[in-house]
């Protein structure tokens, strides 16, 4: 399969793991367009592994971990309102602020408690492959993936008992 191939059926998956992960459309597409860079020079190497989509999601995984220090960004979030509860089923307007609502939480966490976040429950990925594309033990994608759930817990707790809006 040539690199234009893969990128034609393939583009649109990477793009959205990489707005997953960094939490920002202009920024995924940034950086899958970094990672793209370097794989189209590697591709005759790349293609010939096993599973080429998985070792460029994990080249996009380690460009969103380096971005911030490589290029110093600092990327503003917009305040999320609340949603009101209604018993109806949620309005697309209501579904785009939970997105936004869920991004702006996991934008507070450190780097790599996203990105474990992003490839346990959007990616479905096990903690063994979350360890491979990490490139760290097991033990540590749990221990990250803990510190993250409870700094969201203890966040979204706190707020409800101040009545602070996210």
């Amino acid at each position: 399969m040539t690199f234009d191939e893969w990128a034609r059926a393939r583009l649109p998956t990477l793009v959205r793991f990489a707005v997953a992960l960094a939490g920002d459309r202009g920024l995924g597409e940034d950086i899958v367009q970094e990672v793209l860079i370097r794989a189209y020079g590697r591709w005759g190497r790349i293609a010939t592994l096993d599973q080429p989509e998985a070792y460029l999601r994990r080249m996009v995984t380690n460009e969103y971990l380096s971005w911030r220090r490589r290029w110093a960004r600092v990327t503003p979030h917009a305040d999320v309102p609340a949603t009101t509860e209604s018993g109806a089923e949620p309005d697309h307007a209501e579904t785009h602020a939970d997105r936004s609502l869920l991004a702006t939480e996991l934008a507070r966490l450190p780097r790599r408690q996203r990105a474990v976040l992003v490839l346990r429950y959007y990616e479905h990925l096990t903690d063994a492959e979350i360890a491979d594309v990490l490139d760290c033990p097991q033990g540590t994608v749990r221990s990250l993936a803990s510190r993250a759930l409870r700094t969201l817990r203890v966040d979204a707790r706190d707020r409800l008992l101040t009545g602070e809006r996210p």
